[in-house]
């Protein structure tokens, strides 16, 4: 079976492998170790400042001159709500008197940013060769000035009709994001989750809505995740929880054993910890106020309350009340440095399809 490769010669990559990036879980090192390893490594931007960003923008392009994408997402903040955050605090309040927290306590702020002004002139200063988003994309003048660095522009699609709209608005190659990813879900045209499909039913359909080539994202961990895309019309494959069983991944050791002890049905969408759904491994908060609540405010603020509780239980060695993003399929995770981790999804590829060419 041949390999459609409008991505790799869109991107400039050697494999048509890209590393999701993940947010709060990878940073410089694992963008090299992937890119130098012919594929294509992921800077995500959500959590960063400005400054952090271009410091690590400033390692990468130090240590490899092999194109890189730069994520961000992409959403507008939401209007203050104070009723709703003062009934999501209530709604902790038992969890912060367990560990000796004041209910009163300031709540702070949540600290996703959206793509915008500043962060465009940093892609303007490095011009990565792909900038992608989640959540749609951002507005014209930012996605114009974003194209005239020279980039390629990317974003996920989670139904065939959002993959017709990031077509329609500018997009140079679209992620078809299964309902079995990990982390948060790129939905933006609706707030329908219980309707998403999977990545078997999403991606051929995708392939279908649009001339643009399609990476496919969604439970993919092994060569044979990657072969099955390609042969439902994928021009490369985009993988995320397997990446994070890599020494360069920044997780911390109780994300780590629970990816380790992770099997097919550990995981659920959740809004409880941004307040927007995203998908992780089930955790005492998951089971006992969610996994989904209508008491969580908006995206990102959700997160703020949370935050005291995350850190005490995680100084005692918990991942209770700490979102472990993983998606279904990492029970399937090995343990091995990103590098030789690219190298070998590409190997178990190509024994299943033939000679990638």
């Amino acid at each position: 079976m041949a390999v459609d490769r409008r991505i790799q010669d869109l991107f400039g990559i050697e494999l048509p492998l890209i590393q999701a990036p993940m947010a709060g879980a990878q940073g410089a090192e694992m963008v090299i170790a992937v890119s130098e390893a012919g594929g294509l490594g992921s800077l995500p931007g959500a959590l960063l400042t400005v400054e952090q960003m271009r410091r690590e923008l400033g390692i990468i392009r130090q240590r490899t001159a092999k194109p890189i994408n730069v994520n961000f997402f992409c959403h507008t903040p939401p209007v203050p709500d104070a009723a709703r955050e003062a009934g999501w605090k209530q709604r902790l309040e038992t969890y912060y008197r367990e560990f000796g927290l004041d209910p009163a306590m300031p709540t702070p702020a949540g600290i996703r940013a959206p793509f915008d002004d500043a962060f465009c002139t940093v892609m303007e200063e490095f011009k990565p060769e792909v900038v992608s988003f989640h959540f749609g994309l951002p507005a014209r003048p930012l996605l114009d000035r974003v194209r005239a660095t020279g980039a390629s522009i990317v974003s996920s699609a989670t139904s065939a009709d959002e993959a017709r709209w990031l077509e329609d608005h500018g997009c140079d190659a679209i992620i078809a994001q299964g309902y079995e990813a990990g982390g948060h879900r790129g939905i933006f045209l609706t707030d329908a989750i219980a309707n998403q499909a999977g990545l078997m039913a999403l991606l051929p359909q995708v392939v279908d809505a649009v001339s643009l080539p399609v990476i496919a994202a969604g439970g993919i961990a092994d060569g044979r995740g990657i072969a099955a895309a390609f042969a439902l019309g994928a021009s490369a494959a985009q993988v995320g929880t397997a990446y994070l069983f890599c020494p360069e991944a920044t997780i911390t050791p109780m994300h780590r054993q629970a990816l380790a002890n992770a099997k097919d049905d550990h995981t659920a969408l959740t809004n409880l910890f941004t307040g927007r759904p995203a998908r992780g491994i089930v955790n005492r908060l998951m089971r006992e106020v969610g996994p989904l609540s209508t008491a969580a405010p908006a995206f990102p603020t959700a997160g703020g309350a949370l935050a005291p509780l995350k850190a005490k239980a995680e100084a005692a060695g918990s991942g209770d009340f700490s979102s472990l993003w993983s998606g279904q399929a990492a029970a399937l995770g090995r343990p091995m440095p990103a590098a030789e981790l690219t190298r070998r999804l590409m190997a178990e590829t190509a024994e299943r399809i033939g000679q990638l060419r």
